[in-house]
C-alpha cells in the first residue's frame, strides 16, 4: 500500500539495555493483528542475530511497521549502547517522534542518557513509557520525576519537558495513562502515538528526495538502502540519480523497492513523502547521501557519523596452535571478512599497514570491536588481536584524547576503593547519591585511556556486586600520563598438556586462567603473578611415580577454579607487548616475542 492513502507515524524507541525495549515491541506487534490468529508469536523479534539474543542488547537499528486505525506507525528500534552512537544519530533523523521506555523501579540510566540526548538535540518531543510496573518494589511516579530531572539536565526546552506519560508492562501487555486505571492491553499507548507524534513533513508534489541512513547487505539484491522518503514518490523500476557526499552524481535505476510490514520486508510499487523504505540498485553509497529524482537532483544535508576513538590490530595468527581450530586462516580472508563488515557497520574504519597480515581497524569502543571479533570467531576465522589503543586528535592545534561519562553503581563499603581506584586514572567526580539499599550511585567522567583494564579491577574492588557501564563524552586535551599498571603474568615453558600436579604446585604464585588438561604453547599467559614481574613456569610436569603409597591420599586435593577469560575480560586484560588468540574454539593471551615487539 501506498502512503498516499495511509497516515504515518514515524517513532523511535530510546532505553536503557534490559529496560524492556524489545519485549514492549513484541507487545505492540501481536495486538495491532501483524501475526495471524494461529501464529506463534517469537520473543525478542527485534533483536535478530544470536549475539543481540544472547546479550539481550540492540546492536543494529531495525525497522518494522504496523497498522492502527488506518495509520501505519513505523518503529525504528535504537541501539541503546553508546558504542553504537553512528547508529543513533542517523535513526534519529527518520523519525518525527521517540518513545523513551523507562524502568519503574531503576529511573533513567546512563545509556538512555546518551540516546536522549541525541533526541532532544533533534527536537524530538519523547513520549515517557514507565516499564515494568508489574513487578514488587516499584516506584513509577518517582521514575517520571526523574525522567524529569534528567530532561531539565540536559537542556530540554518547555515544551519537551511537559512530556506526555503512560504507565504499563512490555511483557504483561498493557498500558494506561495513570496509576489508577486498569487497562489489559496497549490501546492507550498506540492512542498517545497518533496523538502526540506529529505526522511526518514531506510533500509528494516535490521531486524525489530521499536520505540514506542504514546499510544492508543481500547477497541476492547486493547494497541495500535504507532511509525515509522526505519528499515525492519513489517507484519501482523508475530511474534516479545517487548525489555522493563529494557533490557528485551518479545515474542508477531502483531495481527493487521495499516497504516495511511487522517484520518482513515487503515488495511494495511505490512509496512516498514520510514513508521508511528499503531500495536496491545502487551499489558505491555511503551514509548521509541522498537519492533524488533525475531531472532536478536536490541533496539533502549529510549526516555526520560519530568517529572512532579505539583501534587494535588484527593479525593473522602465527601462534604454534595457528591453523588447527579455525576454517578461515588466511590474511586475504580475514581482510576480505573485514571489508564486507565495512558494507554494513559504518561506524568502523578498516586500514592496511605495511605488513600484508596486519590490520588496523578502528571502532566505537571496546564493545563495538568486541561484538565484530565474537561475531568474526562463531563464522570460523582465526586470528589475533591487539590491544585497543585510544584514538588520539589534535583540535585547534591542542592534542586531545576521548574522554567517557562512567556510572557506577556499587556496595556502600567498595565505594572509597572505587573512588581511589579513578583517581589514579584520572578520573573527576561528577556526582555521588547514596540509596536506601545500601547501594551508592558514582558518576565520573574519565579518559577513555583510564578504563581499558578497568573492569578487572572493579570486579576486585566490588567483589563482583557492582555495575558499571560507560559512554563517550567529548575530546578533552590530554591529561598527562598515569600508571594503570596490573601485576605481572604466569608464562608457560614449553608445550604440552598442563597437569594437576604442576598446577597444585604453582599454586601460590598466582591465579590461573587454565585447568589441568588445558593444551598450552611456550610463551601463552596462563594466569596472573602475584607480584609485579612477569614469570615463566612448568606447568606441564607429571607427577614421579614411586611404588611407595603416601599415607595421606591425595585424592582429597583441590585446585583454585581458574579466573574465566571471556572475550571482553582478555581484552581489557592484555597488555601492550600481550596479543590475544582468537579462534571458533578457544581464546588464549599470548606473550609476543621480543623482535615482535619492536616491528608493532
Amino acid at each position: 500500500m501506498s502512503a498516499q492513502h495511509k497516515a504515518i507515524r514515524n517513532i523511535a524507541i530510546i532505553a536503557h539495555v534490559d529496560h524492556g525495549k524489545t519485549t514492549l515491541v513484541d507487545s505492540l506487534l501481536a495486538q495491532s493483528g501483524i501475526f495471524r490468529d494461529n501464529e506463534a508469536v517469537p520473543t525478542c523479534v527485534m533483536d535478530s542475530n544470536d549475539l543481540e539474543r544472547e546479550r539481550g542488547i540492540t546492536i543494529l537499528s531495525k525497522n518494522t511497521a504496523v497498522d492502527y486505525n488506518d495509520t501505519r506507525i513505523n518503529i525504528v528500534d535504537t541501539p541503546g549502547h553508546a558504542d553504537f552512537g553512528g547508529e543513533v544519530e542517523r535513526v534519529l533523523g527518520m523519525v518525527d517522534g521517540c518513545l523513551l521506555i523507562v524502568d519503574a523501579n531503576e529511573g533513567p540510566m546512563p545509556q538512555t542518557r546518551f540516546v536522549l540526548k541525541k533526541a532532544l538535540e533533534q527536537g524530538l518531543r519523547p513520549i515517557v513509557f514507565v516499564n515494568k510496573i508489574d513487578r514488587a518494589r516499584v516506584d513509577p511516579e518517582t521514575a517520571v520525576d526523574k525522567v524529569l530531572d534528567l530532561f531539565i539536565e540536559l537542556g530540554a526546552d518547555d515544551d519537551q519537558c511537559d512530556f506526555p506519560y503512560l504507565f504499563g508492562s512490555g511483557l504483561g501487555g498493557f498500558a494506561k495513562p495513570d496509576m489508577k486505571t486498569d487497562s489489559d492491553n496497549m490501546q492507550p499507548l498506540f492512542d498517545a502515538i497518533l496523538r502526540h507524534v506529529p505526522p511526518p513533513v514531506g510533500d509528494v508534489e516535490k521531486p524525489l528526495q530521499l536520505q540514506i541512513t542504514t546499510l544492508d547487505y543481500s547477497d541476492f539484491l547486493g547494497r541495500i538502502i535504507i532511509g525515509r522518503v522526505h519528499n515525492g514518490v519513489i517507484k519501482q523500476g523508475q530511474s534516479a540519480s545517487l548525489i555522493k557526499d563529494d557533490g557528485s552524481i551518479k545515474r542508477g535505476r531502483i531495481s527493487k523497492l521495499l516497504g516495511f510490514q511487522g517484520l518482513q520486508r515487503v515488495e511494495i510499487d511505490e512509496a512516498s513523502a514520510g514513508d521508511l523504505v528499503a531500495v536496491a540498485g545502487f551499489d558505491d553509497v555511503n551514509i548521509g547521501e541522498t537519492i533524488a529524482c533525475p531531472d532536478e537532483p536536490t541533496a539533502l544535508p549529510l549526516i555526520k557519523v560519530d568517529e572512532p576513538t579505539l583501534q587494535m590490530t588484527f593479525v593473522v595468527n602465527d601462534s604454534p596452535f595457528a591453523g588447527k581450530e579455525g576454517k578461515f586462516v588466511t590474511s586475504r580472508q580475514v581482510r576480505d571478512r573485514l571489508q564486507r563488515e565495512l558494507l554494513t557497520n559504518v561506524a568502523l574504519r578498516v586500514e592496511d599497514t605495511d605488513s600484508p597480515d596486519r590490520f588496523a581497524v578502528s571502532g566505537r569502543g571496546e564493545l563495538h570491536l568486541g561484538i565484530l571479533i565474537e561475531t568474526m570467531r562463531r563464522e570460523g576465522y582465526e586470528f589475533q588481536v591487539s590491544q585497543p589503543q585510544v584514538i588520539f586528535r589534535t583540535i585547534d592545534g591542542t592534542p586531545c584524547e576521548p574522554v567517557e561519562t562512567l556510572v557506577m553503581d556499587v556496595p556502600e563499603e567498595a565505594v572509597g576503593g572505587c573512588i581511589e581506584k579513578l583517581g589514579t586514572r584520572k578520573g573527576e567526580m561528577q556526582n555521588m547519591e547514596t540509596g536506601q539499599d545500601g547501594r551508592t550511585q558514582l558518576e565520573f567522567i574519565v579518559p577513555s585511556r583510564g578504563l581499558i583494564g578497568f573492569r578487572g579491577e572493579f570486579i576486585r574492588t566490588t567483589r563482583g556486586e557492582g555495575i558499571m557501564s560507560h559512554s563517550f563524552f567529548e575530546y578533552r586535551p590530554m591529561l598527562g600520563e598515569f600508571d594503570t599498571r596490573r601485576n605481572g603474568v604466569l608464562i608457560a615453558f614449553e608445550e604440552g598438556t598442563a597437569t594437576f600436579y604442576a598446577l597444585k604446585n604453582a599454586e601460590d604464585r598466582g591465579q590461573f586462567f587454565i585447568s589441568p588438561g588445558t593444551k598450552v604453547y611456550k610463551g601463552m599467559i596462563i594466569g596472573e603473578n602475584n607480584r609485579p614481574q612477569d614469570l615463566e613456569i612448568n606447568v606441564c610436569k607429571a607427577k614421579q611415580l614411586t611404588n611407595m603409597r603416601s599415607a595421606g591420599a591425595e585424592e582429597l586435593d583441590t585446585l583454585q577454579a581458574p579466573v574465566q577469560m571471556t572475550l571482553e575480560r582478555a581484552l581489557e586484560y592484555i597488555g601492550p607487548d600481550e596479543m590475544l588468540e582468537v579462534t571458533p574454539e578457544s581464546i588464549r593471551l599470548r606473550k609476543l616475542p621480543a623482535k615482535k615487539m619492536a616491528k608493532r
